[in-house]
């Protein structure tokens, strides 16, 4: 035991231990809700290195998890080695080396295998709020001002800059619906219409099942 958390703190594989407690919270967090494992994927592209396909943070979790294990083996034997010094020195450095082409080789192969799991999703996209009734934000809504809050397909919401044409039917007050109808990307708002949500008829009833009809001389 002892040899195992001497190799665990020692370089190279303290670096990857650092990494796997990073990794370690971070999938707590997303157990309790407090974060999303698709949180970095818009920020790094993992194509290039061969290992895209999946969500980010489960590719670098299984690069690290295998690192972590292939370094701490190296540093183990290296420990165990009669090696010194310079050499010593130069066997840490192959570790950590051979740690992350291991690694990366691990992740690279079960990605391959496993990202036909991931469907793709495209990115979030502004036109995702069309046809959605929101909340005015703001005492009122003209031709050059007015905001509101608007509520995404996940249930998260946002505000959003929105316009009304003139001249106005009906003037929005703060707490008023609207429906988004159309977005204008050159003054990236969206154009919004009254919605009176009593008039609302929702969806349509479900229609009724048809009875079959009964044979002559046979009973139901």
């Amino acid at each position: 035991m002892q040899e195992f958390l001497t190799a665990a703190q020692s370089f190279p594989a303290v670096l990857f231990s650092a990494a796997l407690v990073v990794v370690i919270a971070f999938w707590l967090l997303v157990l309790a809700g407090a974060a999303d494992h698709h949180s970095f994927d818009a920020d790094l592209d993992t194509d290039l290195a061969g290992i895209g396909g999946v969500p980010v943070t489960v590719s670098v979790s299984v690069m690290v998890a295998v690192g972590w294990f292939t370094a701490l083996t190296g540093s183990v034997l290296v420990h165990r080695s009669d090696a010194t010094g310079t050499a010593r020195a130069a066997l840490s450095f192959g570790v950590l080396a051979g740690a992350l082409l291991v690694a990366w080789a691990v992740a690279r192969l079960l990605v391959h295998h496993f990202r036909r799991f991931f469907a793709d999703q495209p990115p979030p996209s502004r036109q995702d709020f069309l046809g959605r009734v929101c909340t005015v934000r703001t005492g009122s809504v003209g031709t050059d001002f007015g905001q509101a809050e608007v509520a995404a397909a996940d249930g998260s919401t946002a505000i959003v800059q929105v316009r009304q044409l003139a001249p106005a039917d009906t003037a929005f007050t703060a707490g008023s619906s609207g429906l988004l109808y159309a977005y204008d990307e050159a003054g990236e708002f969206f154009w919004v219409s009254p919605y009176d949500r009593a008039l609302d008829p929702g969806p349509p009833p479900a229609l009724p099942r048809p009875h079959r009809r009964t044979p002559p001389g046979r009973t139901a």
